[in-house]
């Protein structure tokens, strides 16, 4: 048997193996897509166990994440210490590194996966970063940024509408080193993709820009072939179909659902051991030669980064400090003295006090990249001393990326770009429409991503568009979602603050959530009580004793002080512009803003669920548990009652 062929029948081993002792898996993609990964890897990756995070490594996304087995084995073989012989059989168990679907952060290379459909979205978000960067530093003395973005994806992935809006884009903007192995079994879990997918998926993908190729996946050296011509095509990103069989050997549930999502059972492996000449008799074989072979691949990588490490020692000081910089993704000590500060009496839109925000702090970051899904100019989302990515536009200038109305996309491209390292995406749309990237606003949390989305048109007072644009359960969902910052500023400096928070963080992704109308510049704003979420910005008179505590966030603010001066000196205002930040103080913080036994009230031009765990059981909310109207936003604030005198009046009516 050729070294290849072990290597091939060593992975269908693990995976047969690991997903019989779990009784659990989805052993038909590893086996079908057995030969095609092993080529990719033993033959074209760039990898070097030894620093997982070099930044010059190949990127590799298994997109279609049932199949994590061939991922962890993969890894294992290859010589990644996270991930041992005991991690794979213990697949999918508590505590475990090898989930059901890959999490990003469990093993050390678990970066380069990622979870079902999104993965070829945080593919291209790879692609553009790596030529964005390669843009920046490269010369033609030194190239300090070559390396290539693989992703295996399935039918499922290319049925997904994101993969079709991050391919589109990928295709314009003609990302030549992204190559997506797409694993054509024809097989999803309901039967042969016959009864629903009959497209001509290169067809589609050539109409967007893409260089594609068709294999049989089982063949090695057509494989390879396959890859080489990709590489070459250094102006279109390539798709090669690699025909396969699912659940490749298995002499009864080959090319059926079967072989999907199930294990194949104790008789159904030993059949399949037995027709490939494997042991039937032992379990999670491995042949000492399949680790050398793959420790070949390993070696030549460990070289290519020695190589790499001189280049970049190489480049002038200037150059590589900022290279250094963008890569750890550490802040500036003095970054937060560039913030601007906006002056009381003032009135402003936290949107545009965002924008400002954001082109003062662009020169002292030069990972900072954002854009919008064809909102730009209503969401303040424009870098305006750099340019704009494009098909012309790949200077080391460009840091404007327009994504067009594809805020899934846009999403998933963000957190490639992020996972990629060197880059802080943010990217903007109104909050309405954070309902079409959901899903990978999700996946950034759970993969500990800091992503920032600048959510524009936070309430029922953008006006006149209508209940279709008027977001009112939007900010308690997305409050929803774990790791989640979700940030409703109250005026031009806690929007500043917000930023900060945002770029602070390295553990998740912040919401921004922001008005079309203006707002007034508020006295009492704290910088100091904004980082900690929630704040006392209109103290009582009598000093610890309130009458009522008014709670309330963003455009609200302005408006609980406003009623709490018709309804007297003995009543608070709390700005808690974040519930996520404020959550996590200590307990003697939060109670010495919202006193226990005071009567609260909660103001918010949104959903009063959720506001419960504020106000309990005998407060009240103030909030719009019905959809919007079209009309001037001053005439929506009139009969909703989001009027200092309104408000006023339903706080008195329940303290009496």
């Amino acid at each position: 048997m050729s070294i290849i062929n072990l290597a091939v029948n060593t992975i269908k081993g693990l995976t047969m193996d690991a997903i019989q002792a779990a009784n659990s898996g989805h052993p038909g993609m590893p086996m079908g897509m057995a030969d095609t990964a092993t080529v990719l890897w033993s033959r074209f990756l760039k990898f070097n166990p030894d620093d997982p995070n070099w930044p010059d490594r190949d990127r590799f996304v298994l997109s279609a994440g049932h199949g994590s087995m061939l991922l962890y084995s993969l890894l294992h073989l290859s010589g990644y210490s996270d991930m041992t012989l005991d991690e794979i059989k213990n697949f999918r168990q508590w505590g475990s590194k090898t989930a059901g679907h890959p999490e990003f952060g469990f093993a050390e290379e678990i970066v380069r996966a990622r979870t079902c459909v999104a993965g070829v979205g945080n593919a291209i978000g790879m692609a553009l970063a790596e030529k964005l960067m390669a843009e920046r530093f490269n010369t033609p003395a030194r190239t300090v940024v070559d390396h290539h973005t693989y992703a295996i994806a399935g039918d499922g992935d290319l049925m997904e509408g994101v993969s079709a809006e991050a391919a589109s884009l990928a295709g314009h903007l003609r990302l030549g080193k992204l190559i997506v192995l797409w694993d054509d079994n024809k097989i999803t879990i309901d039967g042969s993709t016959d009864i629903t997918f009959t497209e001509s998926v290169r067809a589609r993908f050539e109409s967007y820009g893409w260089h594609t190729l068709q294999v049989d996946g089982h063949n090695h050296d057509a494989v390879a072939d396959a890859i080489e011509a990709a590489k070459a095509e250094q102006s279109q990103p390539t798709l090669i179909q690699c025909q396969t069989h699912i659940g490749h050997g298995s002499p009864n549930k080959q090319d059926s659902s079967a072989a999907h999502g199930a294990p194949l059972g104790a008789d159904e492996v030993a059949a399949t051991k037995a027709l490939m000449n494997w042991p039937t008799d032992q379990t999670f074989v491995i042949p000492p030669e399949v680790k050398d072979f793959f420790g070949d691949a390993a070696n030549r990588g460990r070289a290519a980064h020695g190589q790499w490490q001189q280049t970049l020692e190489g480049l002038d000081s200037t150059s590589r400090g900022t290279f250094q910089a963008m890569v750890s993704g550490d802040l500036p000590s003095d970054l937060w003295d560039a913030l601007p500060r906006f002056e009381s009496g003032t009135s402003i839109a936290t949107r545009k006090a965002s924008g400002s925000v954001l082109n003062a702090l662009s020169n002292h970051l030069p990972g900072l990249i954002g854009g919008s899904a064809d909102l730009a100019g209503s969401n303040g989302t424009t870098l305006k001393e750099f340019g704009h990515v494009g098909v012309d536009g790949f200077g080391p200038n460009a840091r404007n990326i327009h994504y067009g109305v594809r805020e899934h996309g846009m999403g998933a491209i963000m957190n490639g770009m992020c996972l990629h390292g060197g880059y802080r995406p943010y990217g903007g749309t109104f909050l309405m429409f954070s309902d079409y990237m959901r899903p990978s606003i999700r996946l950034a949390a759970l993969m500990h991503q800091p992503v920032a989305y600048v959510f524009t048109h936070d309430s029922v007072f953008l006006g006149e568009d209508g209940p279709t644009h008027q977001p009112v359960e939007h900010a308690m969902s997305l409050r929803l979602i774990p790791n989640l910052a979700v940030v409703r500023p109250a005026d031009a400096n806690e929007t500043a603050t917000a930023w900060r928070i945002a770029l602070e963080r390295k553990d998740g992704p912040t919401a921004l959530l922001l008005t079309r109308q203006g707002l007034p510049v508020l006295d009492g704003a704290s910088e100091e009580g904004a980082l900690k979420g929630g704040y006392v910005i209109r103290r009582e008179a009598n000093d610890g004793s309130p009458s009522a505590v008014l709670l309330a966030t963003g455009s609200e603010v302005s408006l609980a002080l406003d009623a709490a001066e018709l309804l007297g000196p003995d009543v608070r205002v709390v700005s808690l512009p974040c519930f996520e930040l404020f959550e996590a103080q200590t307990l003697s913080y939060r109670q010495g803003i919202i006193p226990p036994g005071t009567t609260r009230i909660a103001i918010e031009a949104g959903v009063s669920n959720g506001w419960e765990r504020y106000v309990g059981e005998d407060g009240l909310v103030i909030g719009i548990d019905r959809f919007g109207v079209s009309a001037p936003a001053g005439r929506i604030a009139d009969e909703l009652g989001f009027r200092p005198e309104a408000v006023a009046s339903a706080v008195r009516t329940h303290l009496a």
